[in-house]
């Protein structure tokens, strides 16, 4: 149903395509006869190209896992509430790119900081392209700022990581034996009633031979907190397979190669100037506003042509 679903989305682009060339043709064709349609035109070239740089887009998602829904993780890097402030950024960022797209998306798991921020975020985003579009965000994000958590407004950089894996199908088979996982149960944290209060409902998952560790506890069951988990386990564990893969082949993607702390591959600078740049594709966005309320899809375009052209930089390590 899905393949069908895109198809059907294939042929419907075709058809639109063509109609609005028939249309432009028309406009064209009456202004040459002396009728008054320059508005028109104007109008219907400016969807036109918006709807040829949308389709063109969309033809450099062509990966084996590009058109499946997407699992985010972020985490701050060292810095304490700095940092945990940034990540906190980071996740409004990408939610408010969710919406701007249309996609559901379902914050799985959070960890909040101490003072301010967050430790830790999982979120589930659903929609057609969803992973294609994500996975030009994976490494690591430079803020720089004037700390509102320095009394002395010093001038502050900070470091979170962003992951995502591609949710997989249940016909991809990944076994998972319960003797390779340790479950541990505990209270939600944060606000979500009475029940998150008495209740043991969150559900944390160690897959002992890989060290991965998932935890899940927006559901109100374990049960379904356990089945949620699973679920983002395989993904991961289907994601270190593929990488292995890649490796044999000497293939790895240049955005996964360094995900480190002082290697990212882009920074917001906020002080002295203001800035948004992205180390791999030195694409610049001189309006960090407008980026950080999830204005990304030129930054994501950027990253997307340069990975197809096959000159996608590697992190930059210090760059400003």
């Amino acid at each position: 149903m899905q393949e069908r679903k895109r198809l059907e989305q294939a042929v419907e682009n075709d058809q639109r395509i063509a109609h609005a060339i028939d249309d432009l043709d028309t406009f064209f064709e009456l202004a040459r006869e002396g009728e008054s349609v320059q508005s028109d035109i104007e109008r219907g070239l400016t969807a036109f190209r918006e709807l040829v740089e949308r389709l063109e887009t969309d033809m450099l998602l062509s990966g084996e896992n590009d058109h499946r829904d997407a699992i985010v993780t972020i985490h701050p890097g060292a810095g304490g509430t700095e940092s945990q402030d940034w990540a906190e950024m980071l996740l409004r960022m990408y939610l408010r790119w969710c919406d701007r797209h249309g996609y559901k998306r379902d914050l799985i798991d959070l960890q909040p900081g101490e003072e301010a921020g967050i430790k830790s975020a999982t979120v589930l985003v659903q929609g057609e392209y969803a992973y294609g579009y994500l996975s030009a965000e994976v490494g690591v994000h430079r803020l720089v700022r004037i700390s509102p958590f320095d009394s002395a407004a010093r001038r502050h950089t900070s470091f979170a990581s962003v992951f995502v894996w591609p949710e997989i199908d249940e016909d991809v088979k990944i076994e998972v034996q319960d003797k390779d996982l340790r479950i541990d149960t505990y209270r939600s944290s944060g606000a979500g009633g009475q029940h998150v209060n008495v209740t043991d409902s969150a559900v944390r998952i160690t897959h002992l031979p890989t060290g991965i560790v998932v935890s899940c506890q927006n559901e109100r069951s374990q049960i379904r907190n356990r089945e949620v988990g699973m679920k983002i386990l395989k993904a991961r564990l289907y994601d270190l397979e593929m990488q292995k893969r890649r490796e044999r082949l000497d293939a790895v993607e240049s955005a996964k190669k360094d995900i480190a702390f002082g290697s990212q591959i882009r920074s917001y600078v906020m002080h002295p100037y203001r800035m948004v740049k992205d180390h791999r594709t030195k694409f610049e966005v001189g309006d960090v506003d407008r980026v950080m309320d999830g204005d990304l899809d030129a930054l994501i375009k950027a990253a997307l042509v340069a990975r197809a052209r096959g000159t996608l930089g590697q992190a930059a390590a210090g760059a400003d």
